[in-house]
């Protein structure tokens, strides 16, 4: 969307819009947009990942409350929403079995956890995430805040990696 030229010139609040597609964490989006200008992207994916260490456990829970439903299509028109679509793509399975297990799997993540299933989706097929969150339906509620923090922190480096280029 933007080469890191563009990126590092961009005014503050646009910066944090765009940002804020790649992770809906507004300390997380602040930090990286305050440490601009990045001499390579490797060193944006760099400070990006370290700012998202640093996150705590309410930041996360607010970008993962941005994420659709895990085999649901996000409609809206917003760049997060088109991307949401295109990582999702493989779990959009035409097997209607996968689905409404998946659609289960779904609910009984969200009764037990109190928010979606999520997970970095890019490159896996719906049976593949179906498996991953059945797997993570055994896990207790701090293995399983581990976890979703861990494929948070994917997501956010993949679009990242989208949002500006070399």
């Amino acid at each position: 969307m933007w080469t890191l030229a563009e990126f590092n010139g961009l005014e503050a609040p646009t910066a944090r819009a765009e940002l804020l597609a790649c992770c809906a964490s507004p300390e997380w989006a602040d930090a990286v947009g305050e440490a601009r200008p990045f001499e390579s992207l490797d060193r944006l994916l760099d400070f990006s990942d370290r700012a998202y260490a640093e996150l705590d456990a309410d930041q996360i829970d607010l970008a993962v409350k941005a994420h659709p439903e895990i085999g649901t299509r996000a409609e809206e028109r917003d760049t997060e929403s088109a991307w949401s679509r295109g990582e999702q793509s493989a779990a959009q399975s035409s097997d209607q079995r996968v689905k409404g297990e998946l659609a289960e799997a779904n609910a009984e993540y969200r009764e037990k956890f109190g928010q979606v299933f999520l997970i970095c989706a890019t490159g896996l097929d719906s049976e593949t995430i179906l498996a991953e969150a059945k797997r993570r339906l055994r896990n207790g509620a701090a293995e399983e805040a581990a976890e979703t923090a861990s494929e948070l922190r994917k997501i956010v480096q993949l679009r990242v990696g989208k949002l500006v280029t070399e």
